[in-house]
């Protein structure tokens, strides 16, 4: 970079050190809450504009891509960005040895090559309605929690039924927000024929893996291209042959003039869950119980599917998606640690939470709301631990991390209610979906597995917390696990496909319900459901004290603009192109390029930091086409937004609206981001949509998706 450039970058770095933008914001509140402030950091757009309830808007060309990631709109035909990790799973499930599109990428070079996606869609966002008067004015701190929550669902069901027609396309729910002080009203539409048309090999989309993860500086091109179908009609209709590209009403414009220091940028999208309003009680959860379960036991069991994954092509194959989606939660969960820690914010909360007690005590009114709140929360946490403690380690070991257990779950549908005869409707369809019951499980994979996750379980948990069923390593094979896992696998219908095939053929009753695996399956399940009772009660006490608590707050400080937490609903999040500092004596740069993707190749590590022979050959003739700037091309930006968990795949925009990269990642130095935004250091990591036009055009030569997109320079 140029010395002017980065004497700018940290001119403006030491401008930010006070505040950064802070907030994930509700549409309908824009004009009231933000628009000032929004247009005098580089907005040229009105806030109708960006969300408008009588016309189309930008909130028109921004989806729920699959169960929780973020897409774009990007053409009149339907054409959806969002990230590689987004579209993993389904890439993964399209893959085969013989067609390794994770590995060699894929790209439809018309329309019937592109690929359906079973199980995939995209929703749109049609309404958003504050109905809080419609609901607040019938509840009142006298009633029960449960009192009070079957007033907002009989509520909620009546202004749903009134804000559909009977036959609609459209669904319509109310969601509750700031611990329930206000409610809002979605509508939406789902789309379920999903196509894939592109996508890079994991050396792109995927590069610098584990290692990079959570990381900058960041060289990953992040990013998978999908269209949405839809029946003549343009309405959402199952897959079939006879559906045409979905004509979209808008759709994003993007730009060729890449981002400097200091440039607006919004990001809209669906982040998934922050913590912002938790007390210092639910950080020493956090840090004591939940984060070190996970990390221990989802590391256990990474550490040997990466053995089988690294010995197997096949294997590599199965379980891409599964080790993705466990690994990147469990280096999440020691970044946020390490934050909280780092940071202090059991300080900074403890600090509020003074302030709040003082502030409740000073009127015998608010005493009287607010002052047992705090109380509520702190005992309630208390209280749930040892069960949350135990029910994680259930969970994570053994219905997250022993796929047989999970597998042997399907034997309660085999059953009749009475449980005395099989069920031949069920019994008919498990044996058409053989194939994809088993495509991705490896037998000797789960077996292993299974040792290390029941000996967790084993060891941690009492005699009288494990699940019943693995009691019996004592009685009958004198505390051996080994033995007891090598018995359940050598006997269980379900260790296979072929075992599992042979008793469909000749399925009977007994032999399902002495199976060790379903046996297994009921205990564990009996085991995790044995308290739900109590923790119901223990989550009602919670919840009043969670609910008071935001609302003393929201009146100890009337004139701060509050945002409530994400519940993967649809939020802007507005800020700034910027560096950041992470350590005394460091600076990192607002942008990477592909000469960093080059120099970053590690033949000792193929699996994170191959780079494809196609891509080296672009960069030594430099054939970057029109997405070139200072003689490369950049891969990656950063920007101070507030993003989370679901807002993976969500477009970056800058001041007129026009796309210039996807959000897909935070950074290390502020993970605990989620519980408190950290404004020195909290920046999300996008790729820079030029390298994404760059690898469509001229690494895959599809330039038929090029000549869809608008582009604007």
């Amino acid at each position: 970079m140029k010395r002017w450039g980065m004497a700018l970058c940290c001119l403006l770095l030491a401008a930010v050190q006070v505040r950064a933008d802070e907030g994930m914001w509700l549409l309908p509140y824009l004009q009231k809450l933000n628009i000032k402030d929004m247009k005098a950091k580089g907005l040229k757009l009105s806030a109708e504009q960006i969300y408008n309830l009588n016309g189309t808007s930008l909130k028109d060309a921004i989806v729920i891509f699959g169960g929780g990631c973020t897409g774009e709109i990007v053409s009149p035909n339907g054409l959806v960005f969002t990230n590689h990790h987004c579209g993993y799973g389904s890439i993964q499930r399209l893959s085969s040895v013989e067609h390794d599109y994770l590995q060699n990428g894929f790209w439809a070079m018309d329309y019937k090559e592109e690929l359906p996606c079973p199980g995939m869609s995209v929703t749109f966002i049609r309404s958003i309605e504050d109905v809080s008067d419609r609901i607040l004015p019938f509840l009142s701190d006298s009633m029960s929690e449960q009192q009070r929550q079957k007033q907002v669902d009989e509520l909620s069901d009546k202004i749903v039924k009134e804000a559909l027609p009977e036959k609609s396309s459209k669904e319509a729910f109310v969601k509750s927000f700031f611990g329930g002080n206000q409610y809002l009203l979605f509508v939406v539409e789902q789309y379920t024929d999903l196509r894939l048309v592109g996508t890079p090999p994991s050396s792109i989309g995927k590069f610098g893996g584990d290692t990079d993860n959570w990381m900058w500086p960041r060289h990953t091109g992040d990013f998978s291209v999908f269209r949405v179908y839809a029946d003549k009609d343009g309405k959402p209709a199952p897959y079939s042959k006879d559906n045409i590209p979905y004509a979209t009403p808008t759709h994003l414009k993007i730009s060729l003039k890449g981002v400097k220091p200091g440039d607006y940028t919004m990001i809209m999208g669906f982040p998934g869950s922050t913590e912002r309003y938790m007390t210092s009680f639910e950080i020493d959860q956090v840090l004591n119980v939940d984060n070190p379960n996970r990390i221990f036991i989802r590391g256990e069991r990474q550490k040997l599917m990466m053995e089988d994954m690294q010995a197997s092509e096949k294997v590599r194959l199965q379980y891409a998606n599964k080790y993705a989606g466990s690994s990147n939660y469990w280096k999440n969960s020691i970044g946020e640690s390490r934050g909280l820690r780092k940071l202090n914010v059991k300080g900074q909360k403890e600090a509020l939470e003074a302030q709040f007690q003082a502030w409740a005590a000073a009127d015998p009114v608010r005493q009287a709301k607010y002052g047992d709140a705090l109380k509520l929360i702190k005992e309630a946490v208390a209280e749930r631990i040892p069960y949350e403690n135990y029910r994680q380690y259930i969970s994570e070991a053994l219905l997250r991390g022993t796929e047989i257990i999970a597998m042997a779950g399907v034997g309660n549908r085999l059953l009749k209610k009475d449980s005395t005869r099989l069920d031949t409707v069920v019994l008919a369809a498990l044996g058409k979906g053989l194939s994809g019951m088993y495509k991705d499980y490896n037998p000797p994979t789960d077996r292993k597995i299974a040792k290390r996750m029941i000996r967790i379980v084993y060891d941690s948990l009492s005699k009288e917390d494990r699940p019943v069923e693995l009691n019996r390593i004592d009685s009958l094979f004198a505390g051996d696990v080994e033995r007891y896992v090598d018995f359940l696998y050598d006997n269980s219908i379900f260790a296979s496909r072929q075992q599992f095939e042979a008793f469909l053929k000749d399925p009977d009753i007994e032999k399902l319900k002495n199976d060790p695996a379903y046996r297994l399956n009921k205990s564990v399940m009996q085991s995790f459901g044995r308290d739900a009772k109590k923790l119901s009660e223990i989550a009602k006490k919670y919840r009043r004290g969670h609910r008071l608590f935001i609302a003393g707050l929201l009146e100890m400080q009337p004139d701060r603009k509050f945002y409530p937490d994400a519940n993967f609903t649809m939020r802007l999040t507005y800020g700034q192109v910027l560096p950041y500092r992470p350590a005394d004596g460091v600076i990192y740069d607002y942008y990477t390029t592909l000469d960093g993707v080059i120099a970053k190749e590690d033949t000792s590590n193929p699996m994170e930091f191959t780079v494809p022979e196609k891509l080296k050959e672009l960069h030594r003739a430099k054939d970057f086409g029109q997405y070139a700037e200072e003689g490369t091309v950049r891969v990656g930006f950063l920007s101070n937004n507030d993003i989370t968990g679901g807002n993976s795949g969500s477009p970056v925009l800058n001041g007129k609206g026009e796309l210039v990269g996807l959000a897909f990642d935070g950074n290390w130095e502020a993970m605990s981001g989620d519980i408190a935004f950290e404004p020195r250091l909290q920046r999300t990591i996008s790729v820079d949509i030029r390298y994404v036009l760059f690898v469509i055009e001229k690494y895959a030569g599809a330039t038929r998706l090029i000549d869809e997109l608008t582009l604007v320079r």
